[in-house]
């Protein structure tokens, strides 16, 4: 591949399951349908991680997380470990983000020439509340989700419409500059549609007189399922909706706000056209993780489900098949060799991931494993997902597991781990996890890390006192804390 730009959108959040592209017909997603015309739907993607700095440092690193460590919100990527950004760096290749990174700090040389207003983890800190475990505290801040919600504007709108003001004014500037001809990575990351589900009026009036349809049920198997008995008792955001008509208020916003940034982002590809640079530049869009959107009564990330585990990922380029829906199952880590690719840069350290150029050209590989963990907020133990075109197997430390079919139960409604018929081929996806890593090591490594973060800010009673952090403030911004009753 000659050597070429290459602009990478990430929204926050993003459920693959809300945009026009990927079948629904409710949300209207214009700019990234045209995007997707152009290049290739990654139809079966995941994050390794369902948690916004755990996902990103994986994102960064093409390692998971049990390598790279960083486990939930309060530990995050400070560097240590080469980025694609670093790789790009020794090659003299422009390398610039314009927004929300969540690495540690923006002190730390995270491999980028330049960040424009960039969002790190609240004052290099973060999230501690969520690395209290196994003993979980119930999360003051759900109550924040319902409490947000409807029309109007937030810091995180207006921080989104500067992030794509600034990715325009930098294009303007570099197809002015000595550089233009120079090949550059620029990365912009917004916040929408990540909660609070405020959105400015005009799109949150584009759906409030639609029908939505009825949420999906939790599976009565598995309500008195340990690990979920633990986590619904700690994250409780569904509990503080009023009824379902309250709820349907957060699904409509939270519908406006993935019209918004398709919009930010479809007036940053308009400009690239504009400046003639969209014929030699590749686009990569993906989000860092899903939302569940109050299906199974589930509202945010941090669980195995599509909702949450599942993210869009579009690619376009000169190389890149058109109109092409690809199957074969892929992930966050295949984004650092996708990039390599593009600068044909060599990697001599063992990768976990393949370049999705070379994914999308070759045959549909179903039978090819993703792999996602989480060991953050509500997490009693870790949660490890291994899926590939067909079937998902979910293992919970020390409990039960979950098994599903996703041709014949894309909703992951059924639960066949119970049933003998599945027993042998759930055995096999259980041998695969084991093959890759033992959850039980990586299930204490994460729990010994975390309670020495705790330990490091004054132990469980002090950071229980200080509170959970609800959202990262805009650059500039301060953080708002709600305490905890536990």
């Amino acid at each position: 591949m000659s050597s070429e730009n290459f602009i990478i959108f990430m929204t926050d959040q993003h459920s693959r399951n809300y945009l026009s592209c990927y079948r629904n017909p409710i949300v209207r997603t214009p700019n990234l349908d045209k995007l997707a015309k152009k290049g290739v739907i990654f139809e079966n993607a995941s994050t390794n991680s369902p948690i916004c700095v755990s996902a990103r440092a994986c994102f960064s690193t093409g390692k998971y997380v049990h390598q790279n460590r960083c486990w939930d919100n309060a530990i995050a990527y400070d560097g240590k470990i080469p980025s694609w950004g670093h790789y790009l760096q020794k090659k003299n290749i422009d390398v610039v983000s314009i927004g929300k990174l969540h690495f540690r700090s923006e002190n730390d040389k995270t491999g980028f020439d330049k960040q424009i207003m960039p969002m790190h983890i609240a004052n290099g800190v973060g999230d501690v509340m969520g690395s209290i475990r196994p003993n979980l505290p119930e999360r003051p801040q759900s109550k924040k989700f319902s409490e947000n919600i409807g029309p109007g504007e937030t810091e995180y709108t207006k921080y989104d419409r500067s992030i794509s003001e600034k990715a325009i004014e930098w294009l303007e500037e570099r197809s002015k500059s000595r550089k233009k001809n120079n090949p550059f990575l620029l990365y912009v990351s917004f916040i929408a549609p990540h909660f609070p589900l405020i959105v400015p009026n005009e799109y949150y009036d584009l759906y409030k007189n639609i029908d939505l349809p009825k949420l999906k049920k939790f599976n009565p198997e598995l309500v008195n399922h340990p690990w979920w008995l633990a986590f619904n008792k700690s994250i409780t955001f569904d509990k503080y909706f009023r009824d379902d008509s309250h709820r349907r208020e957060a699904i409509i916003s939270y519908l406006g706000l993935c019209t918004f940034v398709d919009k930010l982002i479809g007036d940053v590809l308009d400009r690239l056209e504009a400046i003639s640079l969209q014929n030699n530049t590749n686009i990569l869009f993906l989000s860092d993780h899903g939302e569940n959107l109050g299906a199974r009564g589930l509202w945010g990330k941090s669980v195995m489900y599509e909702e949450s585990v599942g993210i869009p990922m579009i690619l376009a380029g000169n190389s890149v098949p058109k109109g092409l829906i690809v199957k074969t199952p892929v992930s966050l880590i295949d984004v650092f060799p996708s990039i390599l690719d593009v600068f044909n840069i060599e990697e001599t350290a063992e990768k976990s991931g393949e370049s999705l150029f070379e994914i999308a050209k070759n045959k549909d590989n179903k039978k090819r494993l993703v792999f996602s963990e989480y060991h953050g907020a509500g997490a009693i133990s870790g949660a490890f997902m291994v899926r590939d075109g067909k079937y998902k197997y979910i293992h919970y430390v020390n409990f039960e597991p979950e098994f599903y079919d996703l041709e014949t139960d894309p909703d992951e409604l059924i639960n066949l781990a119970t049933n003998e018929k599945y027993s042998e081929v759930l055995k096999i996806y259980e041998n695969e996890l084991f093959n890759m890593i033992d959850p039980n090591i990586i299930n204490n490594e994460a729990l010994a890390d975390q309670a020495q973060i705790v330990e490091q800010y004054g132990g469980v009673e002090k950071v229980l006192m200080r509170g959970g952090l609800s959202g990262t403030p805009v650059p500039g911004g301060k953080s708002t804390r709600v305490k905890s009753h536990s």
